[in-house]
């Protein structure tokens, strides 16, 4: 190949080298955008169904040159942004969501633009021990010991189930051919990602046990306890125990103190899943209600749950890293310069994960510039609106509510004289989705149908709280007057 040839692509390939320098005007319209979007939340909608949408054109294809940023923009907005749940919003309290917070968005701009490789000490050791530093921060949070807990950043909730029933398997010394012999506990409200993990985590064949719970959808220790002994008299391997720490659908926190004595006293591992909850301890109110977390081998927690991040900011904590180290580390021929500088433990040596996105910026930031407080401030308020919202729906006339809420999720259903709860709260959720100033979620628990409410958007506040009840005391009325 010519040199010519090299210089014409050359010429080429710095098009994709767009420094601020060279253009701040890019620089400066995205960030612009981003405020007024950030500006326009309170005049816009929580929700758009798609048949509310009447201007939906799709997004355009790719070409070989490239757009002007104003089209783009435009485009972004219209066919990205508005349709569907306005995760940014304060009207959001359907799902448990994070929020998104600026500050975070910023430390992703660092970390993007910098492109540091975390995965390994050797390549960036400022980095890893930036990452570190988090997860130790997380670690004495819930109360796992200074001296040997560790952990790793992961993209969310199911990727650190994964990791710490990884562990467990490799700590427990059974074989494939043992795989259907092995006991897993978990109550029926448990989430998902648990059942994910153990299908992924090769298990699929395990002895799945739901642990019966108590009127608040609670494990009963008791319980456990037996299924554990009967399970251990007919030969099977108790492996894992999974206990909640405020359950997606209800918000139910599992007596976790009690849970672990049980672990402990069968030497079985102890997953705490603290996706939703585990933030809350920042509270003394949370500390108090997840006593027991500490028992923990492994708990799974999410920052962008509790502490509003961008979502894939999840977490995996561990009473002891060299369980993780042991269950994950796998050497290279082309990583033997890395064996030279390992100073701490690096994060592709303690997950599956070898390259990954230098996430803990996103949290590192808003820490360090804001503080703890206003993150603490923000968990007591949603606490708070949950328990108000919840006292206050009841008021409405047919309003059936659930067990009060735990933490900041709970459920009710309408139910007027003589008409079908499951019907007529169906209509009343496809109203509130209708007229979309705010979004709730659905559940359906023993083949009722509930409408769930889960306050965590760093945005909600009282005046959002407010404008469901009166949404909802409409609604009602016109379904009730209508018959």
């Amino acid at each position: 190949m010519s040199t010519n040839r090299l210089k014409e692509l050359e010429q080429q390939a710095r098009l994709l080298e767009m420094a601020p320098s060279k253009e701040p005007s890019i620089v400066d319209d995205i960030v612009e955008f981003t405020v007024q979007w950030i500006q326009s939340l309170p005049k816009e909608k929580s929700f758009y169904r798609d048949e509310d949408l009447k201007n939906l054109k799709g997004l355009k294809g790719f070409s070989e040159e490239g757009e002007g940023l104003a089209a783009l923009l435009s485009e972004f907005n219209e066919e990205v942004l508005v349709p569907g749940i306005n995760g940014g919003s304060g009207g959001h309290m359907g799902y448990i969501p994070g929020g998104g917070i600026y500050a975070s968005a910023l430390g992703d701009y660092l970390a993007a633009a910098t492109n540091k490789y975390v995965g390994v000490y050797y390549a960036a050791p400022g980095a890893v021990k930036l990452e570190n530093q988090l997860i130790k921060w997380m670690c004495n949070l819930v109360g796992l010991p200074e001296s040997t807990s560790g952990g790793n950043l992961t993209s969310g909730g199911s990727m650190a189930s994964l990791i710490a029933m990884v562990a467990a398997r490799e700590l427990s010394g059974v074989k494939a051919k043992d795989f259907e012999r092995c006991a897993i506990y978990y109550t029926q409200h448990a989430h998902h990602s648990s059942t994910k993990a153990i299908i992924n985590a090769g298990l699929k064949e395990a002895k799945i046990r739901h642990v019966p719970m108590d009127e608040k959808f609670r494990m009963k220790p008791l319980e456990l306890q037996k299924m554990i002994e009967e399970d251990k008299e007919r030969g099977l391997i108790p492996l894992m125990i999974m206990a909640s720490a405020g359950t997606t659908d209800v918000g139910a926190v599992d007596p976790l103190d009690a849970i672990g004595e049980i672990a402990n006293a069968h030497n079985i591992w102890y997953n705490v899943d603290a996706a939703y909850g585990g933030f809350f301890t920042l509270t003394e109110y949370g500390k108090k209600k997840l006593k027991g977390i500490e028992k923990a081998d492994s708990v799974v927690i999410d920052p962008h749950k509790g502490l509003f991040l961008p979502f894939g900011s999840g977490a995996i904590l561990v009473r002891d890293q060299k369980q993780l180290y042991n269950s994950q580390h796998l050497p290279a021929n082309y990583m033997q310069d890395t064996m030279s500088n390992q100073g701490e433990l690096s994060p592709a040596d303690l997950s599956p994960e070898l390259t990954k996105h230098f996430r803990g910026v996103r949290m590192w930031l808003p820490l360090r510039l804001l503080g703890i407080k206003p993150f603490r401030a923000a968990l007591e308020e949603k606490l708070e609106l949950a328990r108000y919202f919840y006292q206050e729906v009841q008021k409405i006339p047919a309003i059936k509510v659930g067990p009060d809420p735990e933490l900041s999720v709970f459920y009710f259903h309408f139910q007027p004289d003589g008409r079908d709860a499951n019907l007529v709260t169906k209509q009343l959720l496809d109203e509130i989705h209708k007229d979309g100033r705010v979004f709730l979620s659905s559940t359906t628990i023993d083949g009722t149908f509930y409408i769930r409410v889960a306050i965590l958007c760093f945005r909600t506040h009282l005046k959002h709280v407010q404008l469901a009840l009166d949404i909802i005391r409409e609604i009602t009325s016109r379904i009730t007057k209508s018959r």
